[in-house]
């Protein structure tokens, strides 16, 4: 019995999120602001790739940076000189659709063109929580092992582009990046995947033109 009332109360609020995503979705519709959820593990290079994104690309950029403690990551958008709100996840390992909506509030949607909201640092808990976004980027290393994609499908299944990063201490690290990509395209066939290194910055305009054909295609 107690068994049937929890998966009652997580239908529930799952339910609940949809449609708090969807609602989040049509506020940057209206303000015409593509927003790109960027998830990944602690030190796969989630923060690193937004920084070099936001110094790379012409588009006005804004950034939501979640995490159990935010002002960590929140502290080096800022030296941007951009819009950044940070959101404190506080025990949850994860955003959901609830907290994008306030942060959205704080936001000059205005005056910007793309939105990058960092999820907290994780493979399994971001996966069920839709958070208004057009795009989902998941940032996997091969420090983290090449097996990490077949221990977390389901991220993989959902995610539109998937950035394999640090392939330049794969063999330091005795990973095959190459596996990756292929455990990566068994489990969902038409998703991009892009092998990059962004301290020698290799991939990084593949991932520049990947964002760039997604949002013109949405």
């Amino acid at each position: 019995m107690h068994k049937i009332a929890d998966v009652e109360i997580q239908h529930d609020i799952m339910v609940a999120n949809k449609k708090l995503a969807q609602r989040n979705q049509r506020i940057l519709d209206k303000a015409d602001v593509f927003s790109i959820d960027v998830l990944g593990a602690i030190g796969s290079g989630k923060t690193s790739l937004i920084e070099l994104l936001i110094d790379r690309m012409d588009e006005k950029i804004g950034v939501i940076a979640g995490d159990v403690i935010s002002k960590f990551d929140a502290g080096r958008f800022q030296k941007y000189n951009v819009p950044v709100i940070g959101l404190n996840t506080g025990k949850e390992c994860h955003l959901d659709a609830h907290l994008v909506e306030h942060a959205l509030e704080d936001l000059p949607l205005d005056e910007m063109d793309i939105l990058f909201v960092e999820n907290v640092g994780n493979l399994i808990c971001p996966v069920d929580f839709d958070l208004g976004s057009h795009m989902r980027m998941v940032v996997i290393s091969v420090s983290e092992g090449d097996d990490t994609v077949e221990k977390h499908p389901l991220i993989f299944k959902d995610a539109d582009l998937v950035v394999i990063n640090k392939i330049d201490i794969a063999e330091a690290v005795g990973a095959d990046a190459e596996k990756m990509v292929k455990d990566a395209k068994m489990l969902n066939p038409d998703v991009e995947i892009i092998k990059s290194s962004l301290k020698t910055e290799e991939g990084l305009e593949k991932i520049i033109d990947s964002i760039k054909r997604f949002k013109e295609n949405i």
